[in-house]
């Protein structure tokens, strides 16, 4: 689950007494090159990250660059702060995630433990009142993470309707720092702009009807983002 550790479904039995202490410190992300993001984000992070699409054939999600090497997320920076205006949900989101029961019937809201944020001093915000019911600090949480599903949800319809239209493909990013080394990465698929010129009137204008090719053509833009990672890997390495 990428940036989550030791995650569990948040309980009174299990949390009552504790607290999670929120700060400006994104140590948790710091080995994560990149995170999902979802479609109603992009206007916001094709301003400043190289969007893409990862996954398999099934399974495409989009996602944000955060680093030109594994394990490496150079919108980190060395005092922990994030480095750019947005921040994106999945990020933000962290401690908490829902997790699916067994039987497939519904979301349980989970936190990781292993956040240096989670306490049993008090400090922060406390996760269950003295009747051992939610605070509202849970309740606001448990209103972002469904708002998280619900474009989850719209994400993935129109990365189905990106499969079946067939406009993406293999892509790989080739960058030279400064000191002449030149790093490759790859492993992510973008749109193919002849493509989607090409496509028939009608399904332009359905993409056009539901803002979906705005979100195509902001991808596009945002892959002139990939010129500033060298700087920030020059900045990170110093």
């Amino acid at each position: 689950m990428l940036i989550y550790e030791t995650v569990v479904p948040l309980t009174a039995t299990r949390h009552e007494g504790c607290s999670v202490e929120m700060s400006a410190n994104y140590s948790f992300s710091a080995k994560v090159n990149s995170v999902p993001l979802m479609a109603v984000e992009f206007p916001q992070a094709a301003q400043e990250y190289a969007i893409v699409f990862a996954g398999g054939p099934d399974n495409i999600t989009p996602a944000i660059i955060l680093g030109l090497r594994r394990d490496e997320n150079l919108f980190v920076a060395t005092d922990s702060s994030w480095g750019a205006r947005y921040k994106p949900a999945f990020v933000r989101r962290y401690p908490f995630v829902f997790s699916m029961t067994p039987d497939g019937e519904r979301f349980v809201l989970c936190i990781d433990e292993a956040f240096s944020g989670f306490n049993r001093e008090g400090r922060g915000q406390k996760l269950f009142g003295a009747d051992n019911k939610p605070t509202a600090y849970v309740d606001n949480i448990l209103k972002f993470l469904q708002e998280y599903q619900v474009q989850f949800r719209r994400t993935q319809a129109f990365c189905q309707k990106i499969r079946e239209l067939d406009l993406l493909e293999p892509m790989r990013a080739q960058v030279e720092l400064r000191s002449g080394e030149k790093l490759s990465l790859g492993g992510f698929m973008a749109v193919n702009r002849a493509k989607l010129k090409a496509l028939p009137g009608d399904k332009l204008a359905e993409l056009a009807k539901t803002d979906e090719l705005e979100l195509l053509y902001l991808h596009l833009q945002s892959m002139r983002n990939f010129t500033g990672l060298p700087d920030r890997l020059l900045e990170h390495d110093k």
